[in-house]
């Protein structure tokens, strides 16, 4: 058997040894030989408990998958001749879904004759992007695709810079957070006696 380069279980450098002597001291310590560095010239292998390997690990990849922030793509859908009340209450709902760290794909819809004065829909997504302009960079400028117009919208920097912020302080407070003292109660009991005089 070829020889390997052994770590110790205390992450001490024990030298390289035969890979016999290296499963003899693994087995002598009640862990496990784990070989870490397979591609190194001898192997790099170390003596450890494998279970809390993994453990620490899936632990570490949870970690980094909690710091990656994935978004979503929303969308919605607006007319060109849209009522007043029906766009502020659409785009409330779009800033909405923007402070929350989504992008929005906002597209408006032509239908018949409609086609002809697609400027009007045009004019729709430049009153979307001026209203939503304190939160919101348009990705995706205004373009026509067949009878949709469409237009992508993403968070601005800052926006994403305080949902990152919100999410840490939550972490901090949860962790922070101390476990309620368990109230026992007391039973007592009563006993009445009676005289028997």
């Amino acid at each position: 058997m070829s020889p390997v380069r052994l770590i110790g279980p205390e992450g001490e450098q024990i030298g390289i040894v035969p890979t016999t002597d290296a499963l003899q001291r693994a087995e002598d310590s009640g862990l496990d030989l784990v070989e870490v560095s397979p591609n190194s010239k001898p192997p790099v292998c170390r003596i450890l408990d494998y279970g809390k390997y993994k453990y620490e690990l899936a632990k570490k990849d949870r970690a980094a998958r909690k710091k990656q922030h994935s978004f979503q793509l929303k969308e919605m859908r607006y007319r060109p001749k849209i009522d007043k009340h029906d766009f502020q209450f659409k785009t409330n709902h779009v800033r909405n879904f923007i402070e929350s760290g989504s992008k929005v794909k906002v597209f408006v819809m032509f239908r018949g004759r409609e086609m002809a004065r697609t400027e009007f829909g045009r004019e729709v997504l430049k009153r979307i992007a001026k209203e939503l302009d304190d939160v919101a960079l348009v990705e995706v400028q205004p373009r026509l695709d067949g009878r949709h117009m469409n237009m992508v919208i993403a968070p601005r920097p800052e926006v994403m810079k305080n949902l990152r912020k919100e999410a840490g302080s939550s972490q901090a407070d949860k962790s922070q957070e101390k476990p309620k003292p368990e109230v026992k109660e007391e039973v007592t009991q009563t006993v009445e006696t009676t005289d028997s005089n």
